[in-house]
């Protein structure tokens, strides 16, 4: 009887005990929109006990002895909060915390193991400190990536990362508030990312991570991925006009339909929020022949917390472009005075796009702190692009201009659930996921073309019909306050259907393959100044469904096994650094060639490099950063010699200052540059290096009732290099040529450029 009597005797004052213990929660919004604030670090001063405010913006602390605690508050660009509190036995005791907007300080800014899977310091304080002025800028918040326009601003941009010339986007996967951007089978290029639907003032943050280490990013998320944020309210109404060199126009305009409520005057929670914003732009260009620019933009996003625990966002865009462009064009057509530098070969190269999207996201947070998220998305696609990059080398008569055109609808779901648990100092977050993507063509085309008009010849015509399921499991394991590892791991089932239009009767093939991609990360976390991580994990890209019917199914899922050894430290207050060595492993594939209409085998590739990243601040309104970049791509099945990997990057750097002072005077001094690269396997052939700065000043003016302007210069190519913005290396034969030549065919880079906006705001 004994040990019963003791066994009950200790259940009796356990349960005596734990009964005397209160309970803290709280909500924590922004001072000046009245909306939840998620990833803020809330911490018990004192005790050895924090946490990250959740899609909500609220936290919770259970166990807490009856007493009097400060609770701190700190996320980045907005003002450290305490606030005391008094806990009393057996009650809950709720408090409601506004954080202040301030001006960044890096002294601020700490290396926390509660974000040390996601940690995001770079982004966070790039947003901050660079705003976004134009679509080509949105990319370039990706330390070390770096893009190539074709076309003006027309097509998607070229873009490179870690050792890759990734075309339009076959190995990142890019999204806007969980949306894909990419384009599957798409009738240019696999993976094609156009984000020109999206207004740049609009961006409210981006988070991202390079390599295949995170479980819910699947396809395409190879050399890495990056989700862009945009804002779910504006805090003021704003419309902005731009004019520039070269014919250039811009208007913006962005107006907020709720912020003058009630709850916003009472100073509350809001629990809605709507805002209408539109954008259009105009532009001739830099070339000889005028590009005739023009896109249109109107996007619209609402808001609501439709309970206590559940809020949902839709967002409804459309998007319309039209333009001219002078296309690649030779080195000895411009060494021989034939055309100029912003000459043209081929003057009726253009196109014209479009897409308009529906997006909703729910999120449900139960009483036992379950996360629910769910998200439908829906976008109808059009694409016609007129290129012509061969000249006369196979019709010495008409030329060779090509019509690559298509006519998409892609809809899909994201689904997640997420539950906490702790046992100490242990706690761990799992999560499971559901993702469904579908992309059904109309018309994928590749014809031969005559002056934009006449249809000399189909060469491929047909529908595509893919599908993409997953379902993915991932757990967060915060073993210790310096300790966390995370395992993951996915299942992505593809049905690549392709029916071919120019035979008859219609030709349909169909082909499945699935693919598992395990994950495996490690962070330990020395102090508030230092952290160590090991990622390893496989990712892959897709292939063209063309591709895959025609090779029936073989090696269409080509793996891509990545490690990611880094250090995230401040050494100083002011000073934050972030470095890795990282590997990359690419299996044996095959390649949809989307300008010829042929499959091409690609053999496997290996990429190894080093990242760093630094961010200083030299006053408390001077700040200084750099990023430097090295890589070391190489083909596997080549020998010696002739195994480099045409256009990849081996070297690049981008920095610059960004000023931000208290009397409305901002600004910043930036470059960028990618040094000298192969062209071709064996290196014969360079592609050119280059060096380009950029300026941009503004100056803000607070007036009476909250009212406010701000005008601003913007200077593209400070310094008027001549510069190749994308080169590569092409056969072509010119008008009159008796043989076709083997060199560089180039893209020339953005001359001096400057723009003059003014904002107004109310």
């Amino acid at each position: 009887m004994k040990p019963v009597f003791l066994l009950f005797t200790f259940l009796f004052f356990s349960q005596t005990v734990y009964a005397h213990l209160g309970t803290l929660t709280g909500t924590v919004v922004d001072g000046t929109t009245r909306l939840p604030l998620r990833g803020v670090t809330v911490q018990l001063v004192g005790v050895e006990k924090a946490m990250l405010t959740d899609e909500l913006g609220r936290y919770r602390f259970d166990g807490l002895a009856a007493s009097p605690y400060k609770v701190e508050f700190s996320h980045v660009g907005y003002a450290p909060l305490v606030q005391e509190v008094i806990i009393g036995d057996d009650q809950t005791t709720h408090i409601q915390t506004s954080l202040t907007v301030v001006p960044v300080t890096l002294s601020a800014v700490t290396v926390s193991a509660l974000k040390a899977h996601d940690q995001q310091l770079i982004s966070s304080l790039d947003i901050k400190l660079r705003p976004i002025t134009n679509s080509q800028e949105i990319l370039r918040l990706v330390p070390g990536l770096f893009i190539g326009q074709h076309a003006g601003g027309g097509k998607a941009e070229q873009i490179f990362l870690r050792g890759f010339d990734l075309d339009h986007g076959t190995d990142i996967r890019l999204t806007v508030d969980g949306m894909p951007v990419n384009m599957v089978s798409h009738a240019h290029g696999q993976g094609y990312a156009d984000l020109h639907f999206v207004i740049p003032e609009l961006v409210e943050g981006v988070d991202f991570k390079k390599g295949p280490y995170t479980t819910d990013k699947g396809n395409l998320a190879t050399a890495g991925w990056a989700d862009f944020r945009t804002r779910t309210t504006l805090d003021r109404s704003f419309i902005k006009l731009e004019a520039g060199q070269f014919n250039t126009y811009r208007a913006v305009a962005g107006l907020d339909l709720l912020g003058n409520g009630p709850a916003y005057r009472r100073g509350k929670t809001k629990n809605q929020s709507a805002y209408l914003a539109s954008e259009y732009s105009y532009s001739d260009s830099y070339f000889d022949n005028p590009q005739h620019f023009k896109r249109v933009n109107v996007v619209g996003k609402y808001h609501n917390h439709i309970g206590e625990n559940t809020n949902v966002t839709l967002t409804a865009s459309t998007f319309w472009s039209q333009w001219n462009h002078s296309g690649q064009i030779p080195d000895r057509a411009v060494d021989s005075g034939l055309i100029n530098w912003f000459g043209s070969i081929d003057p009726t190269e253009g196109g014209e796009t479009s897409r308009t999207n529906v997006n909703a996201q729910l999120v449900t947070i139960t009483p036992r702190n379950h996360t629910i998220k769910n998200q439908f998305f829906y976008s109808n696609y059009n694409f016609e692009l007129y290129s012509n990059f061969t000249f006369f080398l196979n019709d010495t008569i008409n030329g060779d201009q090509i019509r690559q055109k298509e006519h998409r609808n892609l809809f899909g779901y994201n689904g997640s659930y997420s539950t906490q648990a702790s046992v100490g100092k242990t706690s761990w977050t799992t999560t499971l996921g559901a993702q469904y993507r579908q992309d059904v063509t109309d018309g994928t085309e590749l014809s031969h073309t005559k002056n934009r008009v006449e249809t000399l010849n189909q060469l491929q015509f047909g529908n595509v019909n893919e599908i993409n399921a997953a379902l993915y499991a991932d757990e967060l394991v915060q073993v210790s306050s310096r300790f966390t590892v995370n395992a993951g791991v996915r299942v992505d089932y593809f049905r690549s259907q392709y029916a071919d239009q120019l035979v008859t009767p219609v030709a349909t093939k169909r082909v499945t393959q699935a693919i598992v991609s395990p994950k495996l990360n490690f962070y330990y976390t020395i102090n508030s100044r230092a952290q160590l991580y090991l990622n390893t994990g496989k990712g892959f890209h897709s292939n063209d469904a063309r591709v895959v019917t025609a090779q029936n199914g073989r090696e269409i899922l080509p793996g891509a096994y990545g490690s990611d050894l880094g250090i995230i430290v401040k050494p100083f207050p002011k000073l934050l650094i972030n470095a890795a060595a990282w590997y990359l492993w690419l299996e044996q594939e095959f390649v949809y060639v989307g300008d010829e209409g042929v499959v091409e085998p690609s053999g496997r590739s290996r990429r190894a490099g080093i990242d760093v990243s630094a961010r200083y601040q030299l006053t408390k309104s001077l700040f200084a950063d750099i990023d430097l970049n090295t890589a070391n791509p190489r083909s596997l099945d080549a020998e010696p010699g002739r195994n480099y990997l045409p256009l990849a990057p081996v070297f690049t750097s981008t920095g610059g200052l960004s000023l931000q002072t208290s009397y409305g005077l901002s600004g910043s001094v930036r470059y960028r540059y990618m040094a000298d690269r192969p062209a071709n396997e064996d290196n014969t052939i360079i592609a050119k290096g280059y060096f380009v700065t950029d300026m941009q000043v503004n100056y803000a003016r607070h007036g009476c009732a909250r009212k406010n302007y701000t005008l601003g210069l913007s200077v593209q190519n400070l310094l008027n290099t001549r510069w190749k913005e994308t080169q590569f290396d092409t056969e072509s034969r010119l008008k009159g040529e008796i043989a076709p030549v083997d060199e560089i065919h180039f893209t020339p880079g953005t001359p001096f450029f400057a723009r003059l906006s003014l904002t107004y705001f109310w």
